[in-house]
């Protein structure tokens, strides 16, 4: 059974306890009425009888004890769909012992399509566009997310908006966390307030605190006498985004902490306290969870953060948005350059086959980089800095793939040589209809 700190902590959501085999051991007042279950319907019973009943789409319980990591997931109980986080816990060996299941409402949200949310997010922004330039805003229709994977992570964005909550996101460097934070406030009943980002890794402890919290005049050496507002303070009725956080100092962690549960603030050398109305963002590319048990991180701390967990695949994982990034970003560096540069034929298609290590921000970095140095209007796949691979990669790769790459090498050379597809075809032996059959497969 759960204890009671743990219950208290956690009451302001709904909260269930499952045992590793999926049965139920505790649920509070909020997730019987969010769930529409009664106490006596969930303790003792197995999920698995509420699935083969029709009674839930999906168990985040069972996922979570398969895999033994936090899940999240929007599932349908009963006819209402709910955001539901689980943690597993282990025992002193390591064992996985039992499930939290942390249940939010959507706010009937599932009875929307997305035109409909969308309209609903407009409105939010509606005053926002009236003081500030339309490029300074958000646009879904400039944010490429072709891709299962990262259309699921817009949506739930898009529901979240309207729930004050807690968000934590995961991904690995450069995979877009701050393009979320930014849809996330701009399209929030927050959006006419400040957006403070600040990267925890960034600024040393000592000068982190004093940017965080502020200071009163004369409070250390060095301080500027008139004093200074801390970036929580200046964040006031909007958002702020504590990138890399699993880098914070582990002393400073507790004075956040105190943030998040009083929502007030003190000023370094200050002797009274500020209310504060924000909403905390939270961003790493590490493992919270290994950091807590390195004893590197608080587990309170990771527990109020952990509110809405939202992870971000790599670019690697959602290839379908490869193409549409390359050409976004393509068009974008044209127009801030005022070039006209293209990409040669076949070119996506060595972009869809790279791994992108550095996600996102490798690519945009890298487009740009050969727009302002391409010295024709074209670009070519012998400008590309990953084209010219190690012989232990390559061999790791099936032959089939091996001999397409090889082939497409083949047929950009003839074309950049030869400019037309029917004098590239009658070079290559082929006839023109073949050439363009496998020019087409090349941009799939």
């Amino acid at each position: 059974m759960l204890n009671e700190q743990l219950a208290a902590r956690f009451s302001y959501d709904g909260l269930c306890v499952i045992d590793k085999d999926g049965t139920g051991l505790y649920m509070n007042k909020a997730a019987a009425t969010i769930c529409n279950y009664s106490l006596e319907e969930f303790v003792g019973h197995n999920i698995n009888q509420a699935l083969k009943k029709g009674e839930i789409s999906d168990s985040v319980g069972l996922l979570v004890a398969k895999r033994g990591k936090v899940i999240t997931r929007i599932i349908n109980i009963r006819g209402v769909d709910v955001l539901v986080t689980g943690t597993p816990i282990f025992d002193d060996e390591g064992i996985l012992s039992k499930i939290i299941l942390n249940v939010r409402d959507i706010y009937e949200l599932n009875n929307l399509k997305m035109d409909q949310l969308l309209s609903i997010a407009l409105k939010n922004r509606q005053s926002v566009q009236d003081e500030f330039p339309s490029d300074s805003l958000p646009d879904l229709e400039n944010i490429v997310a072709k891709s299962k994977a990262f259309r699921n992570v817009i949506k739930l964005i898009l529901r979240i908006t309207k729930v004050d909550s807690t968000v934590y996101l995961r991904g690995e460097s450069g995979v877009g966390k701050e393009v979320i934070v930014n849809l996330l406030h701009q399209y929030s009943p927050r959006a006419n307030n400040p957006l403070i980002k600040v990267n925890c890794s960034a600024i040393p402890g000592p000068l982190l605190e004093a940017e965080l919290f502020g200071y009163e005049k004369g409070a250390f050496t060095g301080a500027d006498q008139r004093g200074k507002p801390g970036l929580f303070e200046q964040a006031n009725g909007g958002t702020i985004l504590l990138d890399e956080i699993g880098d914070m100092p582990i002393d400073l962690q507790a004075k956040i902490l105190r943030v998040l549960q009083e929502h007030e603030v003190m000023r370094i050398g200050g002797r009274k306290t500020i209310p504060l109305n924000i909403r905390v963002v939270s961003a790493t590319n590490k493992d919270l969870n290994e950091l807590v048990k390195e004893g590197k991180f608080r587990l309170d701390l990771y527990y109020r953060l952990n509110i809405v967990p939202i992870e971000i695949p790599p670019l690697r994982e959602r290839k379908e948005d490869i193409a549409p990034l390359a050409y976004y970003f393509l068009q974008k560096k044209n127009s801030k350059y005022k070039m006209n540069v293209k990409f040669a034929p076949g070119i996506i298609h060595l972009f869809s086959d790279y791994d992108w290590p550095g996600n996102v921000r490798e690519m945009e970095n890298m487009i740009e980089r050969l727009v302002v140095m391409s010295e024709e209007d074209e670009i070519s796949w012998s400008d590309l800095p990953f084209i010219h691979q190690r012989p232990d990669t390559l061999s790791q790769k099936p032959l089939k793939n091996l001999m397409l790459e090889i082939e497409n090498k083949i047929i950009v050379e003839k074309l950049q040589q030869y400019r037309t597809t029917r004098k590239a075809a009658n070079a290559l032996g082929i006839s023109q209809s073949t050439l363009v059959k496998k020019l087409q497969r090349f941009e799939q």
